[in-house]
């Protein structure tokens, strides 16, 4: 019995076992046992590559945004109109056959948006070069789920599932819970919390089946067994989604103000070129970006060239991209802008800036 037969099999035994008290252990051992398949179902295979077109992208620009979404749903359509890149785009379905790049420029950052191809239904096994369409969403700092509104439920619903079963997980946090093997000692089980889903027995069996018998575990949330599964295989990707409801043309008022309303959710119409400056906003919201402007003792700011860093950047940050022996020789930055309490502020390497902050550095 192959690997797909495997799967196949142990997702049909947890549709057909009674969610209740006295099978939460045999449930348990199944979903470890079908997070063990699926991870061995994408690991490379060990026969030498077949040489072929590439497919992965190399990263460019401050952010990287991944276009995802079922074959037909306007992704082309979308890139060309945002970026100066135009990806074939037609009515029939898998226009697009591999990556393509584009970069959208927004508030003086370049963000790099790839244009993947269709992912269709069983992508995660390899159907329709889906296994290397989500291993480039994988690298992605956002994803948007292009989705047509006419029949969007649907599709969100079997993408989320086909990226859940590959390891993406979407707009989740990370489990808290602190998870290390040791060589010895058995399992040690705490918990700060009471927990209502997982019990000592129930984390022993998943282990168990993992080959782990020496763990120090302890749970800081009320955690599932599904969660505590991610943790112990480790390659799991938290990322945050942003679902974009296409073709809003095509439907009446009432589902558009339904979709709308949605969390993490933009509608847009790519035919009409209908919300597309708030879909820009959302998305920079979403890649948490900040920019920062520089300037010179003696001069105005350059406000023409913005440095863009993550949400929460210091100082040294900013000193790092600038030149990597430049937090070395640092004395002291002046600061103006919203994170100071007045302006120009005499601030050290760890204060915290915030976008469109300028900032000029004082070098030893």
């Amino acid at each position: 019995m192959g690997i797909l037969e495997k799967i196949s099999e142990i997702e049909k035994e947890i549709a057909r076992t009674q969610k209740n008290k006295a099978t939460e252990y045999h449930l348990g051992l199944l979903k470890a046992k079908l997070a063990k398949y699926r991870a061995q179902l994408l690991e490379p295979s060990k026969s030498a590559s077949s040489k072929g077109e590439g497919f992965d992208v190399m990263k460019s620009g401050d952010a990287r945004v991944a276009l995802i979404g079922f074959p037909s749903v306007g992704k082309s359509t979308f890139l060309s109109l945002m970026t100066s890149t135009a990806s074939e785009a037609a009515s029939y379905e898998f226009t697009t056959l591999t990556c393509i790049p584009g970069v959208i420029e927004y508030k003086g950052a370049n963000i790099q948006l790839l244009d993947l191809p269709g992912i269709i239904e069983g992508a995660a096994q390899g159907k329709g070069r889906g296994r290397q369409v989500i291993a480039v969403a994988r690298t992605a700092d956002v994803v948007i789920m292009m989705l047509d509104a006419t029949k969007g439920e649907v599709q969100r619903s079997l993408l989320e599932k086909e990226l859940e079963s590959v390891g993406i997980r979407l707009n989740k946090h990370k489990p808290n819970i602190y998870f290390k093997p040791k060589k010895g000692g058995g399992i040690s089980f705490n918990s700060t919390v009471t927990l209502t889903q997982c019990s000592e027995k129930l984390v022993q069996l998943i282990l168990h089946e993992y080959k782990i018998f020496n763990a120090e575990v302890l749970f800081r949330d009320d955690c599932s067994p599904d969660e505590f599964i991610d943790v112990i295989v480790g390659n799991r990707v938290y990322m945050p989604c942003l679902y974009v409801y296409n073709k809003i043309d095509q439907i009446s008022m009432e589902e558009v103000d339904r979709l709308a309303r949605k969390p993490n959710s933009v509608v847009i119409s790519c035919g009409m070129k209908l919300n597309l400056d708030y879909l820009l906003e959302m998305l920079w919201e979403y890649l948490a970006l900040t920019c920062i402007y520089t300037k010179k003792r003696g001069q105005r700011p350059d406000f023409t060239d913005a440095i863009i860093l993550r949400k929460g950047a210091s100082v040294e940050h900013v000193c790092h991209r600038i030149h990597r022996s430049l937090a070395s020789q640092f004395k002291y930055a002046l600061v103006w802008g919203t994170s100071t309490k007045y302006s120009p502020q005499r601030v050290g390497l760890t204060h915290t800036m915030e976008h469109e902050d300028v900032i000029q550095i004082v070098k030893k």
